[in-house]
């Protein structure tokens, strides 16, 4: 009689194991989305919350909102570890990489922002920004040649960009303000 009864028990846990929700609008079987009807763990119903496949979240917003803070507020070093961070959390961000790389820029550390450029590259490609971006380093470096040929490709890309523009104002005066 046991040996029944735990037959029926291991033909009943398999038909279990075998249910599945399915979601006939789109063909997609789902086991994770809550019934209609099905409560939380705090009695509260479903409806109305948004499931993990709802959310536009990504780890490291906040520390990207809060680096993008810290550098209008000309807070470097802070801003650099904050977008350090967010390029830990979620390395393929490379609004993350971009923000990084300008942090290292303004704290004179070349070699980390030329790390951090050719991550953004490789996520964002050959975009306004990045030209615009890597201009004002070889700008920040003395390399005037580079900066201009860098501000000229974003200049292609984004003619009416204002930062663009003002970029190459400004590599202009510097040269003819070149001290010796």
């Amino acid at each position: 009689m046991k040996r029944v009864i735990a037959a029926a028990a291991c033909l009943f846990m398999a038909v279990l194991a075998g249910c599945q929700t399915a979601d006939t609008t789109d063909g997609i079987v789902r086991t994770n989305e809550p019934s209609k009807g099905d409560v939380t763990s705090f009695g509260d119903a479903f409806d109305g919350l948004k499931t993990v496949s709802d959310v536009e979240y990504y780890a490291s917003d906040q520390a990207v909102a809060e680096a993008k803070d810290q550098f209008r507020a000309e807070n470097y070093g802070n801003a650099g570890a904050l977008f350090f961070k967010a390029t830990q959390l979620a390395p393929n961000d490379g609004n993350a990489w971009m923000g990084l790389a300008a942090c290292t820029d303004r704290i004179h550390r070349f070699d980390l922002s030329d790390r951090a450029y050719a991550w953004a590259f490789k996520l964002g490609g050959a975009t306004p920004e990045y030209y615009n971006n890597v201009g004002y380093s070889y700008l920040l470096r003395g390399k005037l040649q580079d900066a201009r040929s860098n501000f000229l490709k974003a200049y292609e890309l984004a003619p009416n960009d204002p930062t663009v523009a003002n970029n190459l104002k400004l590599l202009s005066s510097s040269v003819q303000n070149v001290e010796r």
